[in-house]
């Protein structure tokens, strides 16, 4: 009987990160804090929120930084606990307690299929989640927690998407949907990228997936496509071909935080929700607000 738990989850952190340089030339774009965590940890948090135990990373050269952030740091620790910072101390070691944490080196930069398809042998033949790490969603229910209630029912691969502008289409994979419910569709075809023009909808795919092992055969036989990268989006074409695919409307506000303004603007509203740092930052953006106004005036 095929497993319809999912308890694994990829998170595909080889990037270059060439949208933040200079800042990623040595430093990770993954560990890119958002107020006081890295953005990897935002995602990881969500993933075990939804009930997800083993994550597994896809890493590349550059990237260790994101390992020695989710393992134990004794000597941190040891300054911690003999500087009487037990709240902090607590806040670190909870780190690396998370999940259970599985790297695996992308060898080469050959797109989202070729990454996922890394994880394969980690997979076997469970259902798991895929989550891009600069996609950070502000949901009461966890996001990926909403796509993995609508697999338990259906029994097909989900993905998370929203509706975006219609001159936004063009930055995305945007599916052809069937309405079956409420925020629910039956996807018959994802294009990637397409003009205005030619987008058969507006809703989005924002980098959430539960996918079934039957994807890994269909990574091996898909061509290169744009830039000799295997597209991931190829795949999940072949998928709905095969089998049921659905498409779930996220309810959460979503960040995108691999481009430099959405990055900015998901600092900003989480340090506004931040408990000691949101009166403080909003007095100061009020401050800085009016003083803006009046200088315009005058």
């Amino acid at each position: 009987m095929p497993s319809y738990t999912v308890r694994k989850a990829v998170i595909p952190a080889a990037g270059l990160g060439t949208r933040f340089l200079p800042a990623t030339k040595a430093s990770p774009k993954e560990m890119l804090p958002l107020v006081d965590k890295p953005l990897i940890q935002y995602t990881v948090e969500e993933a075990v929120a939804s009930g997800i135990e083993d994550i597994i990373v896809i890493t590349g050269r550059g990237k260790r930084a994101i390992e020695d952030h989710f393992d134990r740091s004794v000597e941190l620790e040891e300054n911690l606990k003999g500087t009487g910072k037990s709240q902090m101390l607590n806040q670190i070691r909870q780190i690396s307690t998370l999940a259970n944490f599985c790297y695996v080196r992308q060898s080469e930069a050959l797109g989202l299929g070729h990454a996922v398809l890394c994880a394969q042998h980690l997979i076997g033949d469970e259902p798991f989640a895929v989550i891009l790490g600069d996609e950070i969603i502000d949901a009461s229910v966890p996001a990926l927690a909403q796509l993995i209630h609508v697999y338990k029912k259906r029994h097909g691969a989900v993905l998370g998407v929203q509706e975006v502008p219609k001159q936004d289409v063009g930055r995305y994979g945007i599916v052809t949907p069937k309405r079956v419910g409420k925020g629910l569709h039956r996807v018959a075809d994802l294009v990637e990228k397409p003009s205005p023009a030619e987008a058969p909808s507006n809703l989005a795919v924002i980098g959430r997936y539960i996918l079934p092992p039957e994807i890994f055969p269909i990574l091996r036989k898909t061509k290169p496509g744009k830039n000799g990268e295997i597209q991931l989006t190829d795949a999940l074409k072949e998928l709905a071909r095969q089998s049921p695919m659905y498409a779930h409307e996220v309810v959460g506000q979503r960040h995108d935080a691999g481009d430099k303004l959405g990055f900015l603007i998901a600092t900003v509203e989480f340090a506004l929700k931040n408990p000691s740092l949101g009166p403080d930052f909003h007095e100061y953006l009020s401050n800085k607000m009016r003083t803006a106004t009046g200088t315009r005036r005058t």
